[in-house]
């Protein structure tokens, strides 16, 4: 029995750590990409995902069609 609940316990440490270690990685990729597209971060290698001017760009056009 005391094996047996050693074995849960390993397990549910390095599940536990697993989970924490993809978690950082995914939330840290998202505040990248978010950050890259809204333009506070400068494009990786040239590639240029800035939406916000594109988005700017969109709806004065349509406030402006409009008036």
């Amino acid at each position: 029995k005391d094996a047996i609940e050693e074995a849960m316990r390993k397990h549910n440490r390095n599940a536990s750590l697993i989970s924490m270690t993809l978690g950082i990685l995914f939330l840290a990729a998202f505040t990248d990409g978010f950050l890259r597209a809204i333009g506070v971060i400068p494009p990786f290698m040239n590639i240029d995902i800035n939406l916000m001017n594109q988005v700017i760009d969109a709806v004065t056009d349509k406030v402006a069609n409009k008036l």
